[in-house]
């Protein structure tokens, strides 16, 4: 099971604790926006994988340190499953990334570099809905696999695998199945057919099942803690069949307010992959902290 959010209470908390940080912070209260504030609420998603749910809470508590209401629903599952939430206007905000949200509004996008993704997302997007800034903060799929395997077949690249395709079992989540960039742009770019794919829930489930041999390839995460603590190896993808996928906060047209944006934008401007690394580390770490302690403990962090 997925830790869940530790509650309102620790939420209400750690907005009182940015809000006193003062006027030069970028996350306080004393933003001089002329819209937005206490009156409105945004509702604020997640998907259903761990580093999802983490941004969501950092978006949620800092819009509470500007005054925003929130409304958090976390934990909605896939974007083919909360995509239609964000169109109709039940969800407000969701982090996403800027690769795989262009493929999935435009599956014959071929833009592969951070700005021209970023451009062409712009522009691929429902009428209602806008990106606001993008991180620097990169978290790509990769096929990756265990150093056994790596060492057995010689593998550095997907280009390497390629040979033993029809010898592997691919460990994903269901939708990667039927992506532009998952299973389909496997086999279009690199002509590699697997045995067999195994439907996985992102996360800790993918990780054991590659390091049973359950699976010979996986897809995980290239930000996730499990890659350096289990000795993993992310093949090369030399024919970029994965996109710049840079976080950025997908959100509803009508929400995005000075205030809102504001808020929204000094988190991309302090998120890195590094960052994003240790977070993930921190969440991993033995002690299990809660999304909301992590979060508060980085907002501190960067508002001084």
């Amino acid at each position: 099971m997925k830790r869940v959010f530790a509650g309102v209470a620790t939420a209400v908390a750690a907005a009182l604790t940015l809000s006193a940080c003062g006027g030069g912070d970028p996350l306080s209260n004393d933003s001089g926006s002329d819209s937005g504030g206490s009156n409105e609420t945004v509702s604020v998603g997640s998907a259903n994988f761990p580093e999802s749910q983490l941004l969501a809470e950092i978006y949620s508590q800092a819009l509470e340190a500007k005054g925003v209401k929130v409304d958090r629903q976390f934990d909605l599952g896939s974007r083919e499953k909360y995509f239609d939430g964000l169109k109709d206007g039940s969800i407000d905000l969701i982090p996403e990334y800027t690769g795989v949200l262009l493929q999935f509004n435009n599956p014959k996008a071929t833009e592969t570099a951070p700005d021209e993704v970023y451009a062409a997302l712009q522009k691929a997007l429902p009428s209602n809905l806008t990106v606001l800034d993008k991180a620097e903060a990169e978290d790509k799929d990769a096929v990756v696999v265990t150093k056994e395997t790596a060492e057995k077949w010689s593998l550095k690249s997907i280009e390497d695998l390629v040979p033993h395709c029809k010898e592997a079992v691919f460990g994903a989540a269901p939708e990667f199945k039927t992506r532009p960039d998952g299973i389909p742009g496997i086999q279009e770019k690199y002509g590699c057919t697997f045995k067999s794919f195994s439907s996985l829930e992102p996360g800790a489930i993918t990780t054991k099942a590659l390091l049973d041999d359950t699976v010979q390839a996986a897809d995980i995460f290239t930000t996730d803690a499990a890659i350096e603590a289990n000795g993993l190896v992310v093949l090369e993808d030399p024919k970029n069949n994965f996109a710049a996928q840079n976080v950025v906060p997908l959100i509803n047209k009508d929400k995005a307010s000075d205030t809102v944006s504001d808020a929204l934008n000094a988190i991309s401007a302090k998120l890195d992959t590094d960052t994003l690394l240790d977070l993930n580390a921190k969440l991993n770490s033995p002690d299990k902290p809660d999304y909301a302690d992590v979060a508060e403990e980085w907002l501190g962090q960067i508002g001084g």
